[in-house]
């Protein structure tokens, strides 16, 4: 679809608002977010190749940048340089000591590299329009790469507006009360985490369906105040945890331990020198702590939910870093979700 507003209006307006946050802007004016960056085309925005395989080498060039990845309640900002990627049929990744993410290239349709003044990033949206993932420039990154960067990647298309297709809803909980002991069965023979969703898609269920039907060991219902408690220990007590943001284009993960955890209004934010994590606590409708087995000994980790069953973060234990049975132990003492009178 396209946007009846002009971008030549999208322009006119933005200049009347410049100080409001880009996705602020759009959701005020009934855009998507690339519409706006799309508008910029030709006045500092340029339209560039999308897919990671193209892209994400040359991030690597950039040197030291900030990573973002966002989903409707939660922001992840890494700081680091992209290395080691690696090339996939149906995913790709880059595995650096900082910057750790799982990229889904289909989703990375929509694709532009900014400048405004001193200001640079390259931002990435889905077939909707939406923030797939976004990279900004920091003082100590390589200008000069990311020149090189637009003129390898540049379109020849740089028209300034977009054809978007409809927002994909979220799916619904989705579960089948006559397979749960398959489930339970099946569940209790994983080796690794990563069979995981292989194995509920083969029973026709999602996540939180399997969650919501599983049942303890594997899967106990929490308070949603659970997550700003576990964050707030792991950083006292200095313990070592991996955090998984996401959206259906991008996962971006932190591993290592957290230091000064914030809350601002709705927000818990964690605000570290080269990391930094910002959680609508206000959006937390179901959190679980979910047990899954793996030959390394059992994957606990705890999961947050949006009201309309979508996974805003997942925070497990960080085996290389050590700690686990600390991050066990914090877990065990969270509270749970009180049964229903």
């Amino acid at each position: 679809m396209t946007h009846p507003v002009t971008s030549d209006r999208i322009r006119a307006l933005r200049a009347e608002e410049p100080k409001l946050r880009a996705r602020d802007f759009a959701a005020r004016h009934g855009l998507a977010e690339a519409e706006l960056v799309a508008a910029q085309v030709g006045h500092g925005a340029t339209r560039i190749a999308a897919h990671p395989d193209q892209l994400i080498p040359l991030v690597g060039t950039l040197g030291d940048v900030m990573a973002l990845t966002r989903n409707e309640s939660c922001v992840i900002e890494r700081r680091g340089t992209y290395e080691n990627y690696h090339s996939g049929a149906h995913a790709q990744m880059v595995l650096g000591d900082e910057i750790d993410m799982r990229f889904f290239g289909k989703h990375w349709l929509h694709a532009f590299a900014l400048e405004d003044g001193e200001s640079r990033s390259i931002q990435v949206f889905d077939a909707a329009g939406d923030a797939v993932h976004k990279v900004h420039l920091k003082p100590e990154s390589d200008v000069a790469a990311f020149a090189r960067l637009v003129e390898a990647l540049r379109l020849d298309d740089q028209s300034d507006s977009l054809v978007l297709e409809p927002r994909a809803l979220t799916e619904a909980p989705k579960g089948d009360a006559e397979r749960v002991e398959v489930l339970r069965a099946e569940w209790a023979k994983m080796t690794d985490t990563h069979q995981f969703l292989r194995l509920v898609s083969k029973l026709k269920f999602n996540r939180l369906g399997a969650y919501r039907l599983v049942g303890a060991p594997f899967a106990v219902a929490m308070a949603p105040e659970a997550v700003g408690l576990l964050l707030d220990r792991v950083a006292a007590s200095q313990t070592p945890l991996m955090i998984f943001v996401g959206n259906q284009g991008c996962i971006e993960i932190h591993s290592g331990t957290i230091e000064t955890v914030t809350p601002m209004g709705p927000w818990i934010n964690v605000l570290d020198p080269r990391f930094n994590l910002h959680l609508r606590g206000d959006h937390i409708a179901e959190v679980w702590l979910v047990d899954k087995p793996t030959n390394n000994g059992p994957a606990l980790s705890l999961e947050a939910f949006d009201a309309d069953g979508g996974l805003i973060l997942q925070i497990f234990g960080s085996r290389k870093h050590g700690g686990i049975d600390a991050f066990n132990a914090t877990l065990a003492g969270l509270p749970r979700k009180e049964a229903a009178q």
